[in-house]
C-alpha cells in the first residue's frame, strides 16, 4: 500500500467508522456467538501471497462484528463506561502514524512534554493540591498508564520499596526478606480485584478491610485491623483506598483515613478508576475531599472523559518514590539531557519500558470539548442514571440496592436470589441490552451503568420497558 492508496483507504475507513457508530444501536449489543465461533471463518494458517484489502474489510463484516460486543452502544450499560470521541480516535490515527515510542525525554520530547503539561491540565480541573502538579514547586507529577491497575500496582511496589528502605534505616540488623515477608497491605472488601492481584505480584500480604452500611471503609475498622496486625509483628505499609468502588460507587472516607495512613507510615492510594472523571463538575468535588493525604491517585480518563482506552493518569506526591523504586538506567537509554532537572523520562515512572504518544487523545479532546463540554457529558449520565433510578423506584416489584450519586444504579427484583439471576440471564439472551451483575450484602445485583457517549432519555426508557417485559416471564416462570 503506497500514500496514494493510503489516502483512499483511510477516507473509506473514516466513512465505515462513521457509518458504524450512526447506525450502532441497530446492531445486537450482545453478540450471538460460542466459544470457538471465529476458528472455522478463518484459515489456520496466514496467506503467502498477499491479500487485496477490498477482502479484509468484507471479513471484517463477516468474521469480526458477529463476535463483537458493542461498547459505544447506547444500549450497553454493562461495566463502567469504554470511552470513544471522535477527536479522540483522530488523535489515535496520528499517535500510530508518529509512531513514537516515548521511554525518555529524547525518543521523543514532545511525546514527554505534553503528558507533562495534559497531567496539569487535568489536575487543576480537578483542583488537586499543588503538590500533585509537575509545573509547580513541589516534588509530584503526573503520568498516563495504560490502565487503574497498572497504577495500583506501581504504588504498591513503590510503597514495598520505600517501606523497606525505610524499615532498614532504623533497623539496619534486619534482612529485606525478613522485612518483606512482614509487610502487609489493606484495601476494602469492596475494591476492584486488582488491588489483590498487585499483592499478589507484589508477593506481599493483603487484608480486606469491612465496609459500613453504605459499603465504604470508615477509619475505625481499617485502625483495629492494623493494630492487630503491628501487635502480631507484621508491617502494614500501604492502603489502597477507593472513590467510586465497581459494585456500587461506594466512597471510602478518606477524610478520615488519610490522617491514620499518614500516622502511620503507610502509602495510601486512592483509586477512583470510574468516578475520577467526575471530579470535574463542582458538585462533585467534595468527594475528593481528603487527596491531600495521599501519596498517589489514580483514574481512568478512558472510562468517563470521551478519551479513548487507553488512557489512566497517575498522580504522585512525591515522584522519587516511582523512580527511586524502578529506575535501571543503560548506556543505550541514557541522553544527554536527563540529569538536567528540567525533563522526565517516563520509563522510570511505570512497568513497560516504551510508551505510546496517548497525551494526543487528551489535547484533542480537552481543546474541543473544552472544561465545560465534559462537564455537560458527565452531568448528562447522572440525569440518565436518575431517570433509570426512578424508574426503578416506582416499580414495587424491585428495589434499589446502594445510593445512586453517579451513572450507575444497582436494583434487583424483591425476593430470592434467583429471580434477579434469571431476570439478568434473560436480559443477556435477548441481545438487545446489556448489563452484569454484582453482589451486596449477600444479595445478586444487577448493574444498570450509563456508558454510552450518545445516550439519551429514549435508550432509558426503552432499556426499562424491556426490563419490565421481560420481569414479566421471569414471575411468571417462578409461579408456575
Amino acid at each position: 500500500m503506497d500514500t496514494e492508496e493510503f489516502r483512499r483507504r483511510g477516507r473509506e475507513m473514516v466513512d465505515y467508522v462513521a457509518d458504524y457508530l450512526d447506525s450502532i444501536e441497530k446492531r445486537p449489543v450482545f453478540p450471538d456467538v460460542e466459544p470457538g465461533y471465529l476458528h472455522s471463518l478463518i484459515p489456520t494458517e496466514a496467506p503467502v501471497d498477499p491479500e487485496t484489502y477490498e477482502d479484509i474489510i468484507k471479513d471484517v463484516e463477516r468474521v469480526i462484528m458477529p463476535g463483537v460486543t458493542h461498547w459505544q452502544s447506547p444500549y450497553f450499560f454493562a461495566y463502567f463506561p469504554a470511552s470513544s470521541s471522535l477527536p479522540s480516535i483522530l488523535a489515535d490515527m496520528l499517535c500510530g502514524a508518529l509512531g513514537c515510542i516515548g521511554f525518555s525525554w529524547a525518543a521523543s520530547p514532545a511525546c514527554t512534554e505534553l503528558e507533562t503539561v495534559m497531567l496539569d491540565w487535568l489536575g487543576k480541573m480537578l483542583q488537586l493540591p499543588d503538590c500533585f502538579l509537575a509545573g509547580t514547586h513541589g516534588h509530584g507529577g503526573g503520568v498516563i498508564q495504560g490502565t487503574a491497575s497498572e497504577a495500583t500496582l506501581m504504588s504498591l511496589l513503590a510503597a514495598r520499596c520505600k517501606t523497606i528502605r525505610r524499615v532498614q534505616a532504623s533497623n539496619p540488623q534486619l534482612a529485606e526478606g525478613e522485612i518483606f515477608s512482614k509487610l502487609v497491605a489493606y484495601t476494602s472488601e469492596q475494591a476492584h480485584s486488582s488491588v489483590e492481584r498487585a499483592a499478589l505480584i507484589g508477593g506481599v500480604m493483603i487484608r480486606k478491610v469491612p465496609t459500613d452500611d453504605t459499603y465504604a471503609v470508615r477509619k475505625d475498622m481499617l485502625k483495629k485491623m492494623m493494630e492487630e496486625d503491628k501487635a502480631a509483628g507484621l508491617i502494614p505499609f500501604y492502603f489502597c483506598a477507593t472513590l467510586g468502588t465497581t459494585p456500587s460507587c461506594a466512597f471510602d472516607h478518606i477524610t478520615e483515613l488519610g490522617p491514620i495512613c499518614n500516622e502511620e507510615n503507610i502509602w495510601m492510594h486512592v483509586d477512583a478508576a470510574y468516578a475520577g472523571s467526575a471530579f470535574i463538575c463542582p458538585e462533585f468535588r467534595h468527594l475528593l475531599n481528603g487527596i491531600e493525604f495521599a501519596n498517589s491517585f489514580d483514574f481512568n480518563p478512558h472510562k468517563w472523559l470521551l478519551v479513548n482506552f487507553d488512557c489512566s493518569t497517575m498522580w504522585v506526591k512525591d515522584r522519587a518514590d516511582l523512580i527511586g523504586a524502578f529506575k535501571v538506567d543503560p548506556l543505550y537509554l541514557k541522553h544527554e539531557n536527563q540529569e538536567s532537572g528540567l525533563v522526565t523520562d517516563y520509563r522510570h515512572w511505570q512497568i513497560p519500558l516504551g510508551r505510546r504518544f496517548r497525551s494526543l487523545k487528551m489535547w484533542f479532546v480537552f481543546r474541543l470539548y473544552g472544561v465545560k463540554g465534559l462537564q455537560s457529558h458527565i452531568r448528562n449520565h447522572v440525569d440518565l442514571a436518575k431517570e433509570f433510578e426512578s424508574l426503578v423506584r416506582a416499580d414495587k416489584r424491585f428495589e434499589i440496592c446502594a445510593e445512586v450519586i453517579m451513572g450507575l444504579v444497582c436494583f434487583r427484583l424483591k425476593g430470592p436470589n434467583e429471580l434477579s439471576e434469571n431476570l439478568l440471564k434473560k436480559i443477556n439472551q435477548s441481545r438487545e441490552i446489556h448489563l452484569v451483575p454484582c453482589q451486596l450484602s449477600g444479595r445478586f445485583v444487577l448493574r444498570f451503568a450509563v456508558c454510552a457517549r450518545t445516550a439519551e432519555s429514549r435508550h432509558i426508557q426503552e432499556a426499562w420497558r424491556h426490563i419490565t417485559q421481560l420481569t414479566l416471564d421471569v414471575l411468571q416462570e417462578s409461579s408456575d
